[in-house]
């Protein structure tokens, strides 16, 4: 992961349609999921917090959900150190409406009824 601030800065304007100077901390991750960087505005200026997992990977936060992801500070902090959050965003009741919904028409649209 090679981003610095311009292209960190970049991607939280352009792609994610936000205002990177907000002081949201937005965190950026590689494919492998085993390193992050966060990128977020203090104040007095841009700063990158970078993390390498040497062991484990970091967890796939909601890999149902295509939006932006909210975590509480508490969440981040276990996100941060390799803590598994799937489940956190699976069994929440909005996101088990979805998933058994889903499931739900995938399965009765792949029944076939016989005369």
């Amino acid at each position: 992961m090679r981003a610095s601030y311009d292209t960190l800065f970049s991607k939280a304007k352009g792609v994610l349609s936000q205002d990177p100077l907000s002081g949201h901390l937005f965190v950026f991750m590689n494919h492998r999921r085993n390193a992050i960087k966060c990128l977020f505005y203090d104040g007095t200026g841009l700063v990158i917090i970078a993390k390498r997992m040497e062991k484990g990977l970091f967890s796939r936060i909601n890999p149902m959900l295509s939006g932006e992801i909210v975590l509480t500070a508490a969440e981040f902090g276990l996100f941060f150190e390799g803590a598994d959050l799937e489940k956190r965003f699976i069994d929440s009741p909005s996101e088990l409406k979805k998933f058994y919904k889903k499931t739900t028409i995938r399965t009765t649209s792949s029944l076939q009824v016989s005369a």
